[in-house]
């Protein structure tokens, strides 16, 4: 559909030059066309998915032959979007979505939109070792958000700044000289496309968003014109970020996000679905924060250990923020100099553990340790903590992540 709209984009202005003679181009053009549709075509009959001992199987490819398989137990989260042209024709796309890299992500474009509900029913039963006819487990309403308040969000957010400049550069230079703003909208006409973008994916992302909680998970529907209703399976939370902006303080907003292993941004993916992580709460207050949290993260601890006091001069604007906090199962950490950043990682998830220390932090005997995890876009890091400190709690850390992995293992003998 794309390829489609752009041909069809170009062929317009083409129908008056065939008035003039210039049947060629007209010809050339309605060629590329026909020969898009032979393509789709013969795309859509050498597609084939079919769902064989636990693992969803898609076969593509008419000269090369391609046969992919994805097994259901890996699954991190089962999507279905529909973007504008879907809705009206009533079709789905559905979006199996696997830890890993670029490949890991199995995509069927596009089913009937029951279809396509009745397989994710059907492949979440799978993964989560049911049988295959087993329906959808009901599911309860945690929140919603109102769509006027995530237009007020957005305005007195760091885009609204960024509109209401433009406006006020637009104005003055339309009475100072209409044609300076000619040629600066000339030039800036690819600026204001990937702003008005940027605006548009944050509002449609947000739009109407639902959040309702399920047996098999967190169900998450949004969406004006491309509607996305997505799974989150239980425990395939990697990180959780509240944010709470400078410009939303008055009002007592916050942002809450979760990250997903393999949620980053594939290829021929719809723009809803651009960004690395997935906004729960796009705007909400911090009481409706916490009860989401409480649900994704039950008991998650705070952070309730300051920075010590060389920090001040290593990080003077967040020093007052710079905090962290855990118990057996979550880290916490606090930081942020306009904006107030809070991360929770869940041991079980943690990857690797790193220690880094700038040239400046060496002279002040600080150190941050960072918590990786398999998601691409958040992590824990705790910053500016003294080096005796660090030596104490890493081994602890190393030993409480593997204790949250493996329950029963037995702690890990003392180092020197």
């Amino acid at each position: 559909w794309r390829a489609l709209v752009v041909v069809l984009l170009a062929l317009v202005p083409s129908l008056g030059f065939h008035r003039q003679g210039h049947g060629n181009r007209l010809a050339v053009e309605a060629s590329i066309l026909g020969l898009l549709l032979v393509l789709g075509t013969v795309s859509w009959l050498v597609t084939r998915w079919s769902v064989d001992e636990r693992a969803l199987r898609i076969d593509t490819g008419l000269i090369r032959r391609s046969s992919k398989r994805f097994p259901l137990a890996q699954v991190q989260a089962i999507d279905v979007v529909q973007p504008g042209v879907a809705r009206v024709l009533g079709l789905a796309e559905l979006r199996v979505r696997m830890g890993g890299s670029s490949a890991g992500q199995a995509r069927l474009a596009y089913l009937a939109e029951p279809a396509a509900i009745a397989l994710r029913a059907r492949l979440l039963a799978l993964a989560h070792g049911l049988a295959e006819d087993v329906p959808a487990p009901p599911e309860r309403i945690l929140l919603s958000v109102p769509p006027g308040r995530l237009v007020a969000s957005l305005l007195v957010s760091s885009f609204g700044l960024v509109l209401v400049a433009l406006l006020v550069l637009a104005v003055g230079l339309s009475t100072v000289s209409p044609q300076a703003l000619a040629a600066s909208l000339g030039v800036g006409v690819p600026y204001l496309i990937g702003f008005a973008t940027v605006g548009w994916r944050r509002f449609n992302g947000g739009f109407e968003l639902t959040v309702a909680e399920a047996p098999d998970g967190l169900r998450l529907r949004s969406g004006l014109i491309e509607r996305t209703a997505e799974t989150i399976p239980a425990g395939r939370v990697q990180a959780v970020r509240l944010s709470q902006p400078l410009m939303w303080r008055p009002w007592g907003w916050c942002r809450l996000e979760v990250d997903v292993a393999g949620r980053q941004r594939k290829h021929r993916e719809n723009s809803a679905e651009a960004g690395r992580l997935r906004a729960v709460l796009p705007v909400g207050s911090s009481a409706e924060a916490s009860w989401l949290l409480s649900r994704i993260l039950p008991a998650a601890p705070a952070a309730d250990r300051p920075a010590p006091a060389p920090a001040r001069w290593k990080s003077p604007l967040s020093f007052h923020w710079l905090s962290w906090g855990a118990d057996d199962r979550v880290v916490v950490t606090v930081s942020g100099r306009v904006r107030r950043v809070t991360h929770w990682v869940p041991l079980a998830k943690v990857q690797s553990i790193r220690v880094v220390e700038g040239p400046l932090q060496r002279r002040l005997g600080l150190a941050t340790v960072h918590l990786d995890t398999a998601g691409r876009a958040l992590h824990a890091a705790l910053r500016d903590r003294s080096t005796g400190e660090v030596r104490a709690l890493l081994p602890g850390l190393v030993d409480a992540a593997r204790r949250a992995r493996h329950p029963s293992a037995p702690p890990a003998p003392p180092t020197g």
